[in-house]
């Protein structure tokens, strides 16, 4: 077991914003996997998303899916199945909030005054999303089969914005901003998730110190961001860095993401990565 946990958001960190592609991270993720760094992806994507990504990228790490909603972990992660984890086919899971349907009903209940400016992931059509995402169709039918939370596509203005989240607030929702939508959904978060998990990992591993690296670009990331021992905001083309109140071991990249991610990955473990390089050949160049 090394003694790192890389945590890491997807879209506009570790996939490019506009194109969705990690060309510039893949001898990092190599070296990771040669120095047996868990990369583990903390996302607002569906588990059916997830697992098609996981096998691109050649992860078999846990995940964790909707901004926190739950975390998927291998049944060969660990020796022993987490307290409060519930067996789903191959993996220990655990789940942080209700089901999908619950914010749908809560939606529908409290946000009509505001219907004529959002569309949410289940009045969209595969097309639609599609369209909107610039993801293929086969991506954007993966990318609405959510099981916890519910994205919408926001254009209203802000005022309207701000009312909107604050009449959902009051009814019980937790709204997040992601790259592309709002995510409406229960009281978790990623930070949350990232807690958890690591916490497992220390618990298998007593003797080993674990060290966490969060990566993010957006609003829904500023949770692990803030609790992870060092915290990546990864520049982004649309919008502003994450707000942090923190101000120790943070990093802002110069680069978009999945560039700017490897970069910072190379920085911050330069040591560890160091002795996977050459039989790699990777050039830091």
């Amino acid at each position: 077991m090394c003694n790192t946990l890389v945590y890491s958001d997807l879209d506009g960190t570790l996939l490019d914003h506009d194109n969705y592609q990690y060309l510039a991270a893949v001898s990092t993720l190599k070296q990771l996997k040669a120095a047996n760094i868990p990369v583990i992806l903390n996302t607002s994507k569906t588990f059916a998303e997830l697992t098609e990504i996981l096998a691109e990228l050649s992860l078999t790490s846990p995940f964790v899916v909707e901004n926190g909603a739950a975390i998927y972990i291998p049944v060969n992660t660990f020796n022993t199945q987490p307290e409060g984890t519930c067996r789903v086919d191959n993996y220990w899971v655990k789940s942080f909030s209700s089901p999908r349907q619950h914010w749908l009903n809560l939606l529908a209940d409290h946000g009509k005054e505001y219907s004529q400016y959002f569309r949410s992931f289940s009045t969209l059509s595969d097309t639609e999303l599609a369209e909107l995402t610039g993801l293929s169709l086969v991506a954007a039918t993966r990318a609405r089969q959510r099981q916890f939370g519910e994205p919408i596509h926001w254009f209203g203005n802000t005022e309207d914005k701000r009312n909107f989240i604050e009449t959902l607030t009051k009814a019980g929702a937790n709204l997040v901003s992601g790259g592309r939508f709002l995510h409406i959904g229960d009281d978790c978060d990623k930070g949350q998730a990232l807690l958890w998990l690591t916490a497992q990992y220390r618990q298998q591993y007593p003797n080993t110190p674990i060290s966490t690296i969060a990566l993010g670009d957006g609003e829904n990331d500023s949770a692990m961001l803030e609790v992870a021992d060092y915290a990546v905001q990864i520049f982004s083309p649309a919008h502003q860095f994450p707000t942090l109140s923190r101000q120790d071991n943070v990093i802002q990249t110069q680069h978009y993401g999945p560039k700017g991610w490897a970069i910072a990955i190379q920085t911050l473990l330069a040591k560890q990565l160091s002795s996977t390089s050459t039989h790699l050949g990777v050039n830091h160049g």
